[in-house]
């Protein structure tokens, strides 16, 4: 129940940083103890995404890590282009 919702928290926060929120593209490899989440967006809203020395892209794993810990889970967040 949790990952679904984790998987969609980091598509909204997403989609509200950047210019093309249709291009959002969010995808959960689950295991256990530990999911990994991919996040694809266009190129151009790499930089949105990311933020100003990543401080956009820590956050999101920070809320991301936060929702997770309710399961005792761990969340990796890679950002692809």
């Amino acid at each position: 129940m949790y990952e679904v919702q984790i998987k969609e928290l980091v598509k909204v926060i997403a989609q509200a940083l950047v210019d093309h929120p249709e291009q959002i593209m969010v995808n959960e490899i689950s295991g256990h103890q530990m999911s990994v989440i991919e996040l694809r967006a266009a190129k151009e809203d790499l930089g949105k995404i990311i933020g100003k020395e990543g401080r956009n892209a820590d956050a999101i794993r920070t809320v991301a890590n936060a929702v997770a810990m309710k399961l005792k889970k761990r969340v990796i967040i890679e950002i692809l282009g």
